[in-house]
């Protein structure tokens, strides 16, 4: 007995201690930043950066890798007081669930072995988390809530319009205000369960990519097995979301889905993190005929910042990306939409959003369309549909 007992203490203690080392490496190696700054930019383009009134980026995985956000950190891309660094007003945090062993942009099975399976025993979480995801993606709002109550009133969570004009508002005399919404990436999450959509949106979630790297029990991923569109469930799914008030996603989904969606959907769409197919041909992207249909049906288009999302080099790839979107249907759809901590290589994290700024400015952007794209756009499109 005592030989049991002493085996057991010291798998313990190696668990535990892998627990503090292995997250950290993992993330170390999947969300590396290229440049790590300081990032310097011309004396213009940091005025105007200065005095932009609303910044917001459209997706950020940070709540996957077991980070304290609320702590300045040294790994990864956003944190909150980076984003207080970088003057952000409002990060979209993605919730993600599952993804597969192998993870590409072209095939990928359904079955594959999970690797978030892997993470959460090594991030030491309970083992009601390990095997599902829906525990998982409400854990993940937790998490959110539990950073947010840290704040003292430094940090809101939107979930409706008042929440977004109490933001606005309470940023105008503290700059240290920032704000939060919630999303998840892929509707796995919902384990093909209908009642499961109204307990992540009362968790705070109001935005839902329909799928990710793989098909789902709504349809078919960009980068699955069928390309096929909406299945009944995918079309039920969407009908709720509708009438919940919670965006649809379109990043990752097939085209046929795209098309599925903007055929029924009654109200606007986000695509939170994309590229186009006019500066980087690939399935993942966004075609011009899909990028009329989202802004016809009022929709916005969030700009990725890694290199299989708009090519490289990144930079003037993303600015080329915003000037087709802009030339195509106008500079009121494009958005910010980095993927930071999305298990991808970045050229800056959020700090070095004034880089954006100063591209536009040599693409010959204007004023005012810089303020649209680095948050006025989101922020106008979240006060016209957040219920």
């Amino acid at each position: 007995m005592k030989k049991l007992l002493i085996t057991l203490g010291v798998i313990t203690a190696i668990y535990f201690l892998a627990t503090l080392i292995l997250p950290p490496v993992v993330e170390d190696i999947r969300n590396p930043v290229k440049d790590t700054g300081p990032y310097l930019v011309s004396e213009e383009a940091q005025k105007l950066y200065d005095d932009l009134d609303f910044i917001a980026d459209l997706h950020c995985d940070a709540l996957l890798w077991g980070r304290d956000i609320t702590e300045k950190g040294t790994r990864g891309h956003v944190d909150f007081p980076r984003m207080r660094e970088a003057n952000a007003s409002l990060q979209m945090f993605t919730i993600v669930t599952k993804t597969p062993t192998a993870q590409n942009m072209v095939h990928n099975t359904a079955d594959a072995y999970d690797n978030i399976t892997s993470l959460m025993i090594a991030k030491g979480e309970s083992p009601s988390n390990w095997f599902s995801l829906m525990n998982r993606a409400l854990s993940q709002s937790e998490d959110l809530k539990d950073f947010i109550d840290q704040e003292e009133e430094e940090a809101f969570l939107v979930k409706s319009r008042d929440d977004l004009q109490k933001l606005i508002e309470a940023k105008k005399s503290n700059p240290a205000v920032i704000g939060a919404m919630l999303g998840i990436e892929g509707g796995h999450a919902l384990e093909g369960e209908i009642e499961n959509l109204k307990k992540v949106y009362d968790a705070g979630v109001r935005m839902m990519g329909l799928t990710h790297f793989f098909d789902n029990e709504l349809g078919g991923s960009a980068h699955g097995e069928s390309l096929e569109g909406l299945t009944e469930f995918g079309r039920q799914v969407v009908g709720e979301m509708n009438k919940l008030g919670m965006f649809i996603d379109l990043a990752h989904c097939s085209p046929a889905m795209v098309d599925d969606v903007l055929d029924m959907t009654t109200q606007p769409v986000i695509v939170s993190h994309t590229g186009v197919r006019a500066v980087l041909d690939s399935q993942r992207n966004l075609s011009d005929d899909q990028i009329r249909k989202i802004a016809s049906k009022g929709g916005i288009i969030g700009i990725a910042f890694f290199d299989q999302a708009v090519g490289v080099p990144e930079l003037p790839n993303i600015i080329a990306s915003m000037k087709h979107v802009r030339d195509l249907v106008g500079i009121e759809h494009v958005a910010l939409g980095s993927d930071f901590d999305g298990s991808v290589a970045v050229p800056f994290d959020i700090t070095g959003f004034p880089l954006i700024v100063e591209a536009l400015i040599e693409e010959g952007f204007s004023e005012a369309e810089i303020r649209a794209i680095m948050g006025e756009n989101v922020k106008n499109f979240f006060l016209r549909n957040l219920k």
